[in-house]
């Protein structure tokens, strides 16, 4: 099976298989940002089997706090609880990257300084009691710059064997690329590639603290999403000149962010071809691309394969983190969660409660 076949990543670093842990909010750290032991067990518990393991986003300044129970990269007294999830995903026998991002507008105020939340333009997100951010400073957008590099820094220190640049989602990134959310007139907004200047600054500080830290091969990965239903917003033409571009960066791989792998344009009713079919057409050949959604069983995840050379599976390794292992071994794997199982799987509190609590998201047991 292509599943288990090894892969050499740009950097030089060598993946055990083509299958890695999706990144996901677990809610799990300790007030503070720092690693809790419940995180690690969580994490333990889910590294063996793939070929790296994605952690959740670590925020890389307190402006960038999106959710309770994050993990921080922001201070270096963090680096020792860093470097305890960084060794419980290598004793099983996964490569671990960390997830760094800042989540901008997106951010709940409580979390944030002075309930400060920042984004490119004073522009709310649009949903339901979303407030209104500031913009950012010229200041603050080259401190920021700055943090995703010092980050980056840390995670070396840590052990990790790669960080993953948080550009989707709607999140800071995502915020400068998009039109919605993007009105300056400065260097940092304009036309489309205006609107890239802020993410290229993030991907060079990285690179450059890996250069400057790193003593081996470190791998740097950049994850997006190919569009927001928003008018204006990020349509697939954006996205694939933003590809182009990416793919000149010696990135190690793109991260596409679907919730369904084969999805087509969700802007234009009428597209029939899959959004990450057309994102590997345009720059496959010169970085590798990382497809993820809704592939539970090993035939989708094979079928996927024959696409891209990488696939991350989030919600599978929830209901099943055995699910490579038994895969392998081909015995049948778990495809709906089981709530009587939720000791055996180890999804602490609060992350069972919030999973299980939004509607449809994960697939459970009758």
């Amino acid at each position: 099976m292509k599943i288990f076949d090894e892969y050499i990543l740009p950097s030089g670093v060598e993946l055990k298989n083509r299958v890695l842990m999706a990144p996901m909010t677990n809610f799990l750290s300790n007030e503070d940002g720092s690693v809790s032991l419940k995180e690690l067990d969580y994490y333990a518990r889910r590294s063996g089997g793939v070929g790296a393991v994605l952690t959740a986003c670590a925020n890389v300044n307190a402006q960038g706090k999106g959710f309770e129970g994050e993990i921080g990269i922001d201070r270096d007294e963090l680096i020792p609880g860093l470097r305890k999830l960084a060794a419980s995903i290598h004793e099983q026998g996964s490569k671990a990257i960390i997830q760094i991002y800042h989540g901008g507008r997106m951010c709940p105020p409580h979390l944030v300084p002075d309930n400060d939340t920042v984004s490119a333009s004073a522009i709310p997100a649009e949903r339901e009691g979303a407030k209104t951010p500031r913009a950012m400073t010229e200041d603050e957008i080259e401190q920021t710059i700055i943090d995703f590099g010092e980050s980056t820094r840390r995670a070396i220190e840590a052990g990790f064997d790669g960080v993953e640049i948080h550009g989707a989602n709607t999140y800071l990134l995502q915020q400068f690329f998009s039109p919605h959310s993007n009105r300056r007139n400065d260097q940092w907004g304009g036309d489309v590639q205006d609107r890239m200047n802020f993410p290229l600054a993030v991907v060079e500080s990285v690179k450059k603290a890996v250069t400057v830290h790193a003593d081996k091969p470190f791998i740097i990965g950049y994850r997006l999403s190919p569009e927001e239903r928003e008018q204006p917003g990020i349509t697939i033409d954006d996205t694939l000149q933003f590809a182009d571009v990416l793919a000149t960066q010696d990135l190690d791989y793109l991260h596409i962010s679907l919730s369904k792998f084969e999805q087509s344009s969700m802007r234009d009713a009428n597209a029939t071809t899959p959004v990450i079919k057309q994102i590997q057409h345009r720059v496959g050949h010169q970085v590798p691309v990382m497809g993820v959604g809704s592939l539970y069983t090993a035939e989708q995840v094979e079928q996927s394969l024959e696409t891209v050379p990488l696939v991350s599976l989030g919600r599978e390794l929830l209901i099943d983190p055995d699910w490579i292992q038994k895969v392998k071994s081909e015995e049948s794997v778990q495809t709906k969660m089981d709530p009587e199982k939720k000791e055996e799987v180890i999804i602490p509190e609060p992350m069972w409660t919030n999973i299980m609590s939004v509607p449809n998201w994960i697939p459970v047991k009758e």
